[in-house]
């Protein structure tokens, strides 16, 4: 067997799990399953939110090593999903490893997408779901509709404008949405401004990242806890940021 094709294959499906934004006991127990599966014993898997290092020893006793960077990514829970139960269907076929590289490549090529469309009209329902919560009424949800379709476009379409950098970028979609609100209701569509910009800032909040960092604290994952934790607070400090930038920037004028 091709030892270090099966390495590749192995880095790469921890790397789509981990881009996909799996927790990272996920992480190292699928790529040590799928390693056990091939007849390799021990194998040690260390992942990090940005890194993963894959080690192993052959049969013959030389050892081999992998690390593959991660650029910034967010949650795809299709793609996790999609990883999982390749992962799974590796580990029970053991195919030969030249179709798992395939399969693993082909991935992202495989997952369903959402039309942009159809991501950009959940940016915009999710507020006008959340304003009633907030005691918001019917032009509330309205406002706040028009809002998350606002963010939602610059998630989508101002990379060009507002580059890649997450912090910058939320800072940016929490102003546009604050400033956006102030404008709506002082037009008549919206009767309280707090609970249009919350209810618009609520998909922005790093929900996800913040419980997933909870819980490797917890599981023992100091390392990853704390770098998603302090993900998380980046993040709420970038919402604060541009909300107010906003509202203040809406006060002047």
């Amino acid at each position: 067997m091709d030892y270090d094709k099966l390495l590749n294959v192995s880095v790469e499906l921890g790397c789509r799990l981990m881009y996909s934004g799996a927790e990272i006991y996920r992480v190292e127990e699928s790529v040590r399953r799928l390693l056990q599966a091939y007849g390799l014993e021990a194998p040690e898997v260390f992942a990090i939110p940005n890194c993963v290092i894959v080690s192993i020893t052959t049969p013959e006793g030389h050892p081999i090593t992998r690390m593959r960077r991660i650029a910034g990514h967010g949650t795809d829970i299709e793609l996790l999903e999609c990883c999982n139960g390749l992962c799974r269907q590796l580990c029970a076929g053991r195919p030969p490893v030249e179709e798992a590289q395939a399969l693993v490549s082909a991935l992202p090529d495989s997952t369903p997408r959402y039309a942009p469309w159809k991501v950009l009209m959940g940016y915009g329902i999710a507020p006008a779901f959340f304003s009633p919560l907030f005691n918001g009424g019917a032009s509330d949800a309205a406002a706040a509709l028009l809002g998350g379709l606002a963010v939602g476009l610059c998630l989508l379409y101002g990379r060009r404008l507002i580059g890649s950098n997450s912090f910058f970028r939320t800072a940016v979609c929490s102003a546009v949405a604050s400033l956006l609100s102030l404008v709506l209701v002082r037009g008549g569509l919206g009767t309280n401004v707090d609970t249009v910009t919350i209810s618009v800032l609520m998909v922005l909040v790093p929900g996800v990242a913040l419980t997933n960092a909870m819980r490797e604290i917890m599981a023992g994952d100091i390392i990853s806890g704390l770098c998603r934790a302090a993900e998380s607070i980046l993040t709420a400090a970038a919402i604060a940021i541009g909300a107010a930038t906003g509202l203040s920037i809406g006060g002047i004028f």
